[in-house]
């Protein structure tokens, strides 16, 4: 039997070495992914990063690295750089990360998925925890019978271990739906569970925050779609209509151009080259995917790589960032 462990685990290596080296003439630019500031009692995607760490974060960033913005140009420095930004579009971006960054100085580019404001709803994925994994009444059915026509299918609930397994599961059947289709699988698991009330704690941004964000001198605002929907998943036409729907509306309650764009999910498969070339004609000056990678001043701007952070105190942070720059 062969494997590809070795082969792999060798230009890994080789590409550690290579990024080294091109340190020394070429400080590289950490673009950094974040989704919420909040302190929660249950975080399965571990999206969030408390408040105290959060600063502490910032403030090493500010202390070793350059803060760049994105929309920016990246001019040639003598110590590695960073870009901050946040995916989604949750309440506590304004109420919470802002406060800390105009603190710290630091800037920030927050991609916001305007359909969540426009609903006042939570994230889908939020509202598949919330029915499935939040220790509220009523109980849920055993087994549960979730999805349309000839793909329903049903969990078992009975233990916290198959409730979470259904989570799981259900999570990425619907990561791959159209939204038209995701709703109603969302409304066969609302049937079935009985509704619970939305969280404060998990909601989105409204237009006066989002309005906020783009008053502040530490904030820009960029575009994340419309549906929070893998590109991969729509139509060419579908994706050129989340593209231009989402920036008019951010255009419209920010009065600030819209200059960025973030891949909802931004995995190297959640979009194609004809989402790339998209976002170019439609006119935005830098687009983020979610694939780990250094920037270099040289790199393609409709395809920048980033490194999530997770809840990491200030040393892990430090260990992180340090291993960031030559991954």
């Amino acid at each position: 039997m062969t494997t590809t462990a070795g082969p792999r685990r060798a230009l890994h290596a080789i590409r550690r070495a290579g990024n080294r080296l091109a340190n020394f003439f070429d400080p590289p630019i950490l673009v950094l992914a974040y989704h919420r500031v909040a302190d929660l009692k249950h975080d399965p995607q571990a999206l969030a990063v408390r408040p105290e760490r959060f600063r502490a974060q910032m403030r090493h960033l500010r202390s070793r690295y350059a803060p760049l913005r994105l929309e920016e140009s990246w001019p040639r420095g003598d110590r590695p750089a960073a870009i901050v930004t946040f995916d989604d579009g949750y309440a506590d971006n304004a109420t919470t990360a802002l406060p800390i960054l105009e603190r710290e100085e630091v800037p920030a580019t927050f991609f916001v998925s305007v359909g969540a404001v426009e609903a006042g709803r939570e994230f889908w994925w939020d509202e598949l925890e919330r029915l499935l994994l939040a220790e509220t009444p009523p109980p849920l059915p055993n087994p549960i019978r979730v999805g349309d026509g000839p793909d329903r299918r049903a969990w078992p609930t009975a233990t916290a271990e198959e409730r979470r397994v259904c989570y799981e599961e259900l999570h990425g059947v619907l990561r791959g739906l159209v939204p038209a289709r995701r709703e109603l699988w969302l409304a066969s698991l609302r049937a079935a569970r009985g509704d619970a009330p939305p969280r404060p704690s998990h909601r989105p941004l409204t237009v006066d925050e989002v309005g906020r964000l783009g008053r502040s001198l530490y904030a820009s605002v960029g575009a994340h779609g419309v549906t929070h929907t893998p590109f991969a998943a729509l139509s060419l036409g579908e994706q050129r209509e989340e593209m231009r729907t989402s920036r008019e509306r951010l255009r419209a309650w920010t009065g600030r151009e819209v200059e960025t764009f973030s891949f909802p999910f931004g995995g190297r498969r959640d979009f194609t080259r004809d989402s790339v070339r998209l976002a170019r004609e439609i006119g935005f000056r830098r687009v983020a995917a979610n694939a780990p990678g250094q920037l270099r001043r040289w790199f393609d701007p409709f395809v920048v790589p980033r490194f999530l952070v997770r809840d990491w105190d200030a040393d892990r942070f430090a260990s992180e960032l340090s291993r960031f720059q030559s991954a």
